[in-house]
């Protein structure tokens, strides 16, 4: 077994070298294109309602949901499980 395999979920050596380089907690920050998207939601965040759209890496089988929110810079992109 390899240290790889060893790690903690939400690592960042757990995830394939696509989704190591996606800057997460960054709104518009871009994604990678072995990223396919799944369905969204829309959520009240206080100053009105934000989009997330979950995706999953095509390579490495990693969760992920990007929201968009005009009023957070910190909304994005975010590991929702591996």
């Amino acid at each position: 077994m390899s240290v790889l395999e060893n790690a903690a979920p939400d690592s960042k050596s757990d995830l394939c070298p696509p989704c190591a380089g996606v800057q997460q907690n960054w709104r518009r920050a871009p994604g990678h294109a072995e990223l396919v998207q799944g369905t969204n939601r829309k959520e009240d965040r206080g100053h009105g309602p934000a989009t997330i759209t979950k995706y999953v890496c095509d390579r490495c089988g990693t969760a992920w949901e990007y929201e968009n929110n005009k009023t957070n810079l910190h909304a994005g992109w975010s590991v929702v499980s591996r």
